[in-house]
């Protein structure tokens, strides 16, 4: 078993799943996911913090994604964090994703 590079997270989905359809058929999925963690600050009070990731899918896993994702549906996703960058306006922009390999349907709404 590899532990490198893995990332597993449960959260709800931000917004509708976009798919990108390749030319030879293939498919790609991307949503973003909203997990919250709790604490107790210096004043005892209780905090949630919301991180937002996005993940993007390929092939069957992407399928599965666009047919039965929706905004706000809980899911367990595994996979691996990537790195890729772009120009806009001249710009270097830059983008942390993560790769999802393994995606499980959680809850409801």
């Amino acid at each position: 078993m590899s532990l490198r590079n893995r990332v597993t997270l449960i959260g709800h989905t931000g917004k509708e799943v976009e798919v990108f359809n390749f030319e030879n058929g293939g498919m790609k999925a991307s949503v973003t996911l909203a997990t919250n963690d709790f604490y107790t600050n210096a004043k005892g009070e209780k905090v949630e913090e919301t991180q937002w990731h996005t993940l993007v899918a390929f092939g069957k896993t992407a399928e599965i994604m666009q047919k039965y994702v929706q905004k706000g549906k809980e899911i367990a996703v595994e996979g691996k964090l990537t790195y890729r960058s772009y120009e806009k306006d001249g710009q270097k922009l830059y983008l942390t994703e993560i790769r999802v390999d393994e995606l499980v349907l959680l809850g409801s709404k």
